[in-house]
């Protein structure tokens, strides 16, 4: 069997550790929990590295770039989510958790950065004089 490209990938090794510690902390969450905040926080985080992966194996840069997009809402929506956990109580505040949270969202960032190609000037648009 081929090895996927995305395997490769540090932003995607980044990702999948951060659903490891998102699915242990989400253990300790009480009971009541199990389908509201546990299986959204769950849910958000898995699509982290999975968006990752399908970008990855999409034709074009851009297509890729737009996966990575998805990708970055969802850290967004991890990062809300353990707030909310902090803020009722289930978590305490994790400033490690928080960090690892914001690395791969620059990681993310920087990487879209790299694979969007520039806007060519459209013909309405003045050429730059340099």
């Amino acid at each position: 069997m081929a090895e996927f490209k995305h395997k490769r990938l540090k932003i995607w090794q980044d990702a999948r550790c951060l659903v490891k510690a998102i699915y242990g902390m989400t253990q300790r969450f009480p009971q009541s929990e199990q389908f509201g905040l546990t299986n959204q926080l769950r849910r958000a985080v898995v699509s982290v590295p999975s968006n990752i992966a399908e970008g990855s194996s999409r034709e074009t840069p851009q297509e890729f770039a737009r996966f990575l997009i998805i990708a970055r809402g969802s850290v967004a929506e991890v990062d809300t989510q353990l707030t909310l956990a902090e803020d009722l109580g289930y978590v305490g505040p994790d400033d490690a958790l928080h960090g690892e949270i914001e690395k791969l969202a620059m990681q993310i960032n920087s990487l879209i950065a790299r694979l969007k190609i520039p806007s060519q000037p459209t013909p309405t648009s003045k050429p730059l004089n340099l």
